[in-house]
């Protein structure tokens, strides 16, 4: 197999420490895979070879290429996840762990009935409690190696003293019952490697040389668990890209691979930069947008391709707009001979995947949304939906057992049971059977929104739906950003109905059965030629020849979420990065003038990802004429030296100020939410005045 230079120097790299820094496209799969062969051909032992990965996909891919080179010898080589590496430790130490040898392994589901059940058994309502929320918590702790005890130390608010409190007793409820759940696949084994020194020898013998594979992504265990394995020998060789850590919402720390020549003295440190997916220009936007980012070695990627073609921005009237021209240009694409399989549609937000659906659906263009659900299918969309159809059908009996708990009520599944029994035996519907009780009280809201619902639009029904309800509170009242996610749906479904609005349709009838239209999945052909739709998080690995990159404005992305943090916001960047280097041949990135979304419509600006793009790489168009009957106020780019006394702001970590003074290039500002007084230099590159238009109807639109 053919090699570069670089990749050649990784691959015949034997003992001691290695950190190759591998750019997007830079062939690092293959450098794994033939260094592993390399070893073995140098005289390892395959039985002292220890390679891990983070998913099941890329150990067989890896476990493939090894086979093929040395056939039956791969058998002895361990090649598997971190979890896989985990559950192996436990398996063949289980009585030093305390456990007998037929250890279970809790599911999701599992951990919520037992959650549950501790939260009832002290005392506390469990209907009160996001359950998901409890659980991630947990986790998130475990992959941090912080024990219940700790837990209960560093945790002090409200929610926080019960989760340590079910922490404590999910853990013992585990051990009681000897199982273990996923996060305890890594955390029992790191437990027992520091107890028991002669165990850790073991290993540390047995797996003389480590490969690990994306150690920008691992987490706190993980981490831990690679430094105590490769204490002895350190013959550790890690792979990687810090400008591609973009899961810290998973607990991975992309410092762990920053500080690798910190933890590993003498390593040596491999660069590979030649690029073997993208065309240069792709290349060179993507080296453009991350060199911003103020922590990581910068790569610089290219390629011996061609320049190729231009990067298309486009600015589009609306979110309509900018679906249609995605739509439009894949008809023009696949006439030219492109495959729909070729082309990718990425978003930010899993809320910007409706509009993009439905377009789709529209023009009965095959594709696949990958790494989640249908808008119309997602639980929080359906149990909408669900009230929508009890409110006109009030017999529809399938939609109300489905919500009459949605929020959680009270109202068990033997209280379902006794009234379809009620119902059956009265030859009515449920819903007329009800006539006390906690179901009584979802009766009378379900009557009143009917009664709202006659004298009311489809917008404010829907609002009234989410206010009267209660199921937008609930997630917003248990933060996560699962159920932030899920506060963005419900809230962009009313746009669906503003929308359904300006096309002249008003009665709930008619609505229900168009969204019954557009998200019945069946009509279309899965033949695997589809256009893939997803989130940018879940491109993450994957290539395409042609790749939609929308919303490209501020705010959406970056993420309004980002704008208090620096280092979220650098994630953002390294998100975009990530996002570009997804094309091969063709990258179009969009954005919208106005963007209706989670119900509001408000003006754009462009993304800064975009202008920190170099010009001369981007071909610029325009689906729209800007508004000529506008005043602008300020400048929101390059406004730092125009900046004066009384001028609002915003400051990328510090968020919106006022300025009390300038003076000697030096701003003085009262920033909000407790910051208080900060100096600043007032043409810093994260300071900018906050500024608005007065449009020609004197809406004022601030951005």
């Amino acid at each position: 197999m053919t090699l570069n230079d670089k990749q050649l120097e990784a691959v015949e790299h034997k003992d001691g420490p290695c950190l190759v820094l591998a750019g997007a496209g830079s062939g690092k799969t293959k450098v794994l895979t033939q260094r592993i062969i390399n070893l073995i051909d140098s005289g390892v032992s395959p039985y002292n070879i220890l390679a891990i990965t983070f998913t099941n996909k890329a150990a067989k891919e890896m476990r493939n290429r090894v086979e093929n080179e040395l056939g039956s010898i791969t058998d002895s080589i361990f090649i598997g996840t971190f979890h896989s590496f985990g559950l192996r430790i436990l398996r063949e130490n289980y009585i030093d762990i305390g456990y007998t040898s037929n250890i279970t392994i809790l599911d999701t589901d599992d951990a919520k009935a037992i959650v549950k059940r501790i939260l009832k058994e002290n005392g506390y309502d469990p209907a009160k409690y996001e359950i998901r929320t409890i659980i991630n918590k947990i986790s998130s702790a475990k992959n941090d190696g912080i024990s219940p005890d700790e837990y209960t130390k560093l945790f002090l608010n409200d929610l926080d003293i019960v989760i340590g409190l079910v922490y404590k007793e999910y853990t013992k409820l585990l051990k009681d019952n000897n199982s273990v759940d996923f996060d305890d696949l890594l955390l029992k084994p790191v437990e027992l490697f520091k107890k028991n020194k002669s165990i850790l020898e073991k290993y540390q013998e047995r797996f003389k040389y480590i490969l690990v594979d994306e150690y920008q992504d691992t987490n706190g265990i993980q981490y831990e668990l690679c430094k105590l394995l490769a204490g002895k020998y350190k013959n550790i060789f890690v792979v990687g890209d810090a400008n591609q850590s973009i899961y810290s919402f998973r607990n991975a720390d992309y410092r762990n691979i920053l500080n690798f020549e910190r933890d590993y003295k003498n390593a040596k440190v491999i660069l590979l930069e030649e690029n073997y997916r993208s065309t240069n220009n792709i290349l060179k936007a993507a080296n453009s947008v991350i060199k911003n980012n103020s922590e990581g070695k910068k790569l610089n990627l290219w390629s011996s391709k061609s320049d190729g073609e231009l990067i298309t921005y486009v600015r589009c009237e609306d979110e309509i707009k900018e679906a249609n021209y995605v739509i439009t240009k894949i008809k023009e694409l696949v006439q030219q001979g492109y495959k729909y399989s070729d082309i990718a549609v990425l978003y930010r937000t899993n809320a910007q995947s409706r509009v993009v659906e439905d377009a789709f659906v529209r023009n009965n263009i095959p594709h696949n949304i990958i790494g989640s659900y249908y808008f119309y299918n997602r639980k929080e969309i359906k149990d909408l939906i669900a009230y929508l159809k009890l409110i006109y059908n009030p017999n529809d009996s399938v939609s109300l057992e489905r919500i009459i708990n949605v929020p959680k009520r009270g109202i068990g599944i033997k209280s379902i049971e006794n009234l379809r029994n009620k119902a059956t035996s009265n030859n009515m519907s449920m819903f007329d059977a009800i006539d006390s009780g906690k179901e009584l009280e979802f009766k009378n809201i379900i009557l009143k929104l009917q009664e709202f619902s006659l004298n009311n639009n489809l917008s404010d029904l829907i609002e009234e739906v989410l206010t009267t309800t209660g199921i937008r509170i609930e997630y917003e009242l248990n933060k996560s950003l699962e159920n932030e996610a899920k506060v963005e749906n419900l809230n962009e479904f009313k746009t669906v109905a503003l929308m359904f609005e300006e096309s002249g349709i008003y009665d709930l009838q008619t609505f229900l059965e168009n969204i019954a239209l557009v998200s019945d999945r069946g009509q279309y052909n899965n033949d695997g030629d589809e256009v893939s739709i997803m989130t940018l998080h879940s491109a993450k690995g994957l290539e395409f020849n042609i790749v939609f990159l929308l919303g490209m404005e501020e705010g959406l992305f970056p993420h309004n979420r980002s704008f208090d943090s620096l280092s979220d916001l650098e994630e953002e960047r390294r998100l975009c990065y990530v996002g570009i280097t997804r094309a091969k041949e063709k990258l179009y990135l969009l954005n919208a003038r106005l963007r209706t979304i989670f119900g509001k419509t408000s003006g754009t600006i462009e993304s800064r990802f975009v202008r920190e793009i170099d010009e001369k790489l981007i071909d610029k168009l325009s689906t729209i004429k800007e508004p000529t009957e506008k005043r602008l106020i300020g400048n929101m780019y390059n406004a730092s030296s125009e900046i004066k006394t009384g001028d609002n702001v915003i400051h990328t970590v510090f968020g919106e100020g006022i300025v009390v003074n300038v003076s000697g290039g030096i701003a003085t500002i009262a920033f909000k939410n407790g910051i208080g007084i900060k100096s600043i230099a007032a043409n810093h590159k994260y300071l900018t005045r906050k500024w608005f238009y007065i449009t020609k109807l004197y809406d004022i639109i601030i951005i």
